[in-house]
């Protein structure tokens, strides 16, 4: 699966997708609940989600907030621990029995250096992570919670299908009885 992601959804040269495979080597079979990383340790992997969803979480005095999704096929990682080498803020929880497979930084900077083209390809993918912050960000500061609602339906409505509502609600920042009603109220 992986190297159809880098062929088909990357474009990669087949010698950047044969050097990147064989360093994509840290397999995980997670089970629904199991951390992919905890508040505090420093991310050493970027993931590529196989199977299954995640959420990255933001933990907070009285409950965790969602603050992202992962799903397959994507990459994942606690970004900030992982550019900076850092203990991470955020965990990142399966939400769904998961399998991913992952690449040290080390080996990834690596190839970076090695392959510009993956680096292009890595700053492509970084812009568009930043676009869709950006568009989260707007989705925040929109008031009404049917906008919010109606802003990620047309920009991600898959996200309905594979995450269970109350991490929906949290990465919306509303109650879980606020979404349900009004969701009921978008459909009618």
């Amino acid at each position: 699966m992986l190297l159809e992601f880098f062929k088909n959804n990357l474009n990669l040269p087949d010698e950047v997708c044969e050097a990147l495979l064989a360093s994509w080597q840290h397999s995980k079979e997670l089970n629904r609940g199991d951390f992919l990383i905890q508040t505090n340790q420093v991310e050493q992997y970027l993931y590529f989600i196989e199977e299954g969803t995640v959420g990255i979480f933001y933990p907070n005095e009285d409950q965790n907030q969602c603050v992202g999704f992962g799903y397959s096929p994507s990459v994942i990682c606690s970004f900030p621990s992982f550019v900076k080498k850092l203990p991470s803020e955020y965990f990142i929880q399966t939400l769904s029995k998961s399998k991913v497979v992952g690449i040290s930084r080390n080996d990834f900077y690596l190839h970076m250096e090695n392959f510009p083209s993956l680096e292009r390809l890595w700053r492509k993918m970084l812009e568009e992570a930043l676009l869709g912050r950006i568009e989260r960000e707007i989705d925040l500061l929109t008031i009404a919670p049917s906008t919010r609602i109606q802003r990620l339906l047309n920009r991600s409505p898959h996200i309905f299908q594979i995450v269970p509502l109350k991490y929906i609600a949290s990465y919306l920042r509303m109650t879980p009885e606020t979404l349900s009603r009004n969701m009921k109220n978008i459909k009618s």
